[in-house]
């Protein structure tokens, strides 16, 4: 218990880590308010059309006779949905391809790390344009493009995996446990997992990122997921789409872009004060000890 105190105290030192878990639980409130939306996310003027901010919308309505406010819930779930299995199958893939390969060395290596560069010299943007567009059918469930990001987000991770991995297979500590019988397996999972754990942490909050920013694209392309399920690239090309500036509608359009960015900059911040707070030599440093 002591030491969870001490964990949240030192991290919440850092002002960067204090406003983003205030964003991300700000955001996630509004992601558990869409299951008591008194409108379905999904029809059309259930409400008065273009109205401006007021005590009874909060944040106005579209022109698509939609409460924004009760939109943006839907959007900021669905788009937490995408980002999370995104980022989750991608870790594992990067887990296992990254530790497996670094560990065994040799063939499965050489194979491993030939799929993944192949994966990273890909005009991503343009093979994800094309596959949207072959698959449009399928794409049009939030999971099934989660999966699709994902296949393509694990590749660089996998490398940073296998070079730590390079790096464990050359201390003592291997080579007591290899000399002491224990299983590769367990050698993988005991032994090199605990320091494998926060390069896939902080990497798991960068992939979220990248997800909600390629849903995001995917969406203003008129691509990905259907554009009648709220997310917060369907509400902004739908808000494009629909000219909310030229009608003066100026918070349909705002109120994406403001949670977009309030999102990546959370998330930023939140990858980069954890990924500080695991560095020794940072953690050195705050504590006066680098010197």
């Amino acid at each position: 218990m002591r030491k969870a105190r001490g964990l949240f105290y030192d991290l919440f030192r850092d002002h960067r880590f204090a406003v983003a878990i205030v964003v991300l639980l700000s955001l996630l409130f509004l992601a558990l308010l869409s299951f008591f939306s008194p409108y379905h996310p999904q029809r059309m003027y259930q409400v008065a059309r273009g109205c401006p901010p007021s005590w009874e919308h909060i944040l106005g309505t579209s022109w698509l006779g939609q409460d924004v406010f009760w939109q943006l819930t839907f959007a900021v779930r669905n788009s937490l949905i995408v980002a999370f299995v995104t980022s989750a199958i991608s870790r594992v893939i990067a887990l296992f391809v990254g530790m497996g390969a670094g560990y065994r060395g040799g063939t499965p290596d050489r194979v491993l790390m030939t799929i993944g560069d192949t994966t990273m010299v890909l005009p991503l943007l343009v093979v994800l344009v094309v596959i949207s567009t072959i698959l449009r059918e399928w794409l049009r469930y939030l999971s099934n493009l989660g999966l699709l990001l994902a296949f393509f987000s694990w590749a660089w991770d996998a490398r940073v995996i296998r070079s730590q991995i390079l790096s464990l297979r050359e201390r003592e500590f291997t080579f007591v446990a290899v000399l002491s019988g224990m299983r590769t397996m367990r050698l993988v999972w005991k032994q090199y997992l605990p320091h494998i754990l926060p390069i896939a942490l902080t990497t798991f909050i960068n992939n979220m990122s990248w997800a909600i920013g390629m849903e995001i694209t995917l969406a203003y392309l008129g691509l990905g997921i259907d554009p009648t399920v709220p997310t917060i690239g369907t509400m902004l090309q739908a808000a494009i789409y629909r000219q909310a500036l030229f009608l003066g509608l100026w918070w349909w359009l705002l109120t994406p872009i403001v949670a977009a960015i309030l999102l990546f900059i959370a998330l930023y911040w939140l990858s980069v004060s954890v990924s500080e707070y695991l560095d020794p030599r940072a953690r050195f440093q705050r504590v006066g000890l680098g010197r």
